[in-house]
């Protein structure tokens, strides 16, 4: 395949030359430096290298170019070579361009010119970038291959899966000429779809979630039997305490069932959290915690669900659904919470063919000119609709209350009133769902009007509050009348410590009912249910962990 490529794209030929030369003089021997004059021109040789079968390890774009400046062509590059380290060129007073940059393209670092010199400026941050490209693996691996139904559950569960994972896939229709020649080439009949075949070629007909994980390289195996601490849930609370326990040295394993990130990381932009003026995606939040995670080596486990909890003297031991157990000395709950079903006739039969829950951001470009409808009145339903509304015809909030104050961001609330083809209606819940395979209509009532309607509707999503997933701790410890872990001055009861209780001292603020036993983020009675408190909950945990460990 040759040596890898490091682009540059400038359109001042001086600048151009400047860096091309200083690029050589160190990295020529491993890499092929290529100038371009402007991103088209760029675009045009990564294309090339593409079709190729080439590799780019680093591509620096100076901001300030005609027709396309260099966010802009940093964004469209990452589409064809989605691995490479991206960094921006700026000068001194285009530094808020940078910020930007880094907010929504993911750029990895900006460099300000002149770089003089070199040796302090500039190899510096190429060395630290291709280190983190090698680490991340410097082959372009081919995509993962799904050939399903449109309206399938299945075939949507191994979608939405990858997606939220970020492992790169392709879909096909099994009705589309690629996909009926990969179930040909599979020898796959009707009856093996959703079929999956691996980037090395290895078909897998109507496979579990546990299986496409390990067929797409995730972790689904601890690789110890014992550690100082486990975090179970992969969300904002849980990735914090994996970037805060591995980089404190202590031996961390989080667990997820179903994708890190949790309900945070299918937020189609999050706009309120601190050091973002711009907004993040949800992905691109959970991206760049779980490669912190990894440079603190912390371990992650996918697709393993967790049923039960015990204490083994000094131990805290975890049992997966498959009867396998792990160990640590404190355990973490960072479940969070999981969004209420929609009971109404004919909703449960269509999940997956119409109606979702979550934002189910795989569906957007599906929804083009469709009616869209959102139930709920909370920031994540807010942040769908403004998603959605880039590709519906018209989205339409459902809320139950009177209005969205009590529940939405302000700042949400006003971008909603900006956006023509949002409509926000109070006081209206829905109480059917209608459709021959999929969903094609929903009566709404009306409690404002008086009034039931049957109205066109080809995609509902739900967000209707929320439960924790804490059935599987059983009487383990002790929870509120609504399955909220109580923690810390919540356990105490007129200075009573809980029954049980065998430490002189009282609970930890995050600590449950059992000793090293820890809870943090939504799962946690009476916490803040927002990104920021869930990450500095997550922080804090590790912090009590170890004052826990310093005690034992």
């Amino acid at each position: 395949m040759g040596q890898p490529a490091i682009l540059t794209v400038d359109d001042d030929p001086s600048v151009s030359r400047a860096i091309a030369r200083d690029l050589r003089r160190r990295y020529a021997d491993r890499y092929r430096v290529i100038r371009a004059g402007s991103a088209a021109e760029a675009l045009d040789v990564l294309k090339e290298l593409k079709l190729r079968g080439g590799r780019v390890a680093v591509m620096l774009a100076d901001y300030r170019m005609p027709q396309m400046n260099g966010i802009e062509f940093l964004e469209q590059a990452m589409d064809l070579f989605p691995r490479a380290r991206r960094a921006l060129l700026t000068a001194y007073a285009d530094t808020d361009a940078a910020i930007q940059a880094i907010n929504l393209v993911d750029v990895d670092h900006y460099l300000l010119k002149p770089w003089d010199p070199p040796e302090e400026k500039l190899y510096p941050v190429l060395d630290e970038l291709i280190d983190a490209w090698q680490a991340a693996g410097d082959q372009e691996l081919p995509d993962v291959r799904v050939v399903g139904h449109r309206w399938s559950e299945p075939s949507f569960q191994i979608r939405d899966f990858l997606a939220r994972n970020l492992v790169p896939y392709k879909y096909f229709g099994a009705d589309e000429p690629e996909g009926r020649r990969l179930m040909e080439a599979a020898d796959a009949g009707p009856e093996s779809i959703p079929l999956v075949v691996t980037a090395d070629g290895r078909a897998l007909p109507r496979p579990s979630v546990q299986e496409v994980a390990a067929a797409a390289g995730l972790s689904t195996s601890p690789g110890r039997d014992f550690y100082d601490l486990i975090i179970v849930g992969g969300g904002p609370a849980g990735l914090g305490a994996a970037v805060y326990g591995g980089s404190e040295g202590l031996k961390t394993l989080l667990i997820e069932r179903q994708a890190v990130g949790g309900q945070a990381g299918q937020s189609s932009r999050i706009e309120n959290y601190l050091g973002f003026p711009d907004g993040i995606s949800g992905a691109q939040l959970t991206d760049r915690a779980r490669r912190q995670a990894d440079k603190f080596a912390a371990e992650t486990l996918n697709t393993r669900e967790v049923v039960g909890i015990r204490t083994d003297g000094s131990a805290r031991t975890l049992t997966f659904a498959d009867g396998g157990e792990v160990s640590a000395h404190a355990v973490l709950l960072a479940t969070g919470v999981s969004y209420r079903p929609l009971v109404a006739d004919g909703v449960a039969g269509m999940t997956g063919s119409g109606v979702f829950y979550g934002s189910a951001s795989t569906e957007g470009p599906a929804c083009a000119g469709s009616e869209v409808y959102i139930v709920g009145g909370a920031n994540s339903a807010g942040q769908a609709a403004l998603f959605f509304a880039k590709y519906a015809r018209r989205v339409t909030l459902l809320v139950r209350g009177d209005s969205l104050e009590s529940s939405m961001s302000y700042y949400l609330i006003q971008q909603l009133a900006q956006v023509a083809n949002i409509e926000v209606r109070t006081r209206c819940q829905v109480v059917g769902a209608h459709g021959e395979g999929h969903l094609q209509a929903i009566t709404i009532c009306d409690d404002k009007q008086g009034t039931r309607a049957t109205v066109e509707c080809g995609y509902l999503f739900v967000f209707i509050g929320a439960e924790p997933r804490t059935d599987w701790l059983g009487d383990v410890v002790l929870r509120d009348e609504k399955g909220f872990v109580r923690t810390g001055p919540d356990l105490l009861v007129n200075g009573v410590r809980p029954r049980g209780w065998d430490r002189e001292r009282d609970p930890f603020y995050l600590e449950s009912s059992v000793p090293g036993i820890f809870a943090a983020g939504d799962v946690r009675a009476n916490s803040i249910k927002r990104v920021a408190s869930a990450v500095g909950e997550g922080a804090m945990a590790v912090a009590l962990v170890h004052r826990y460990l310093e005690a034992q």
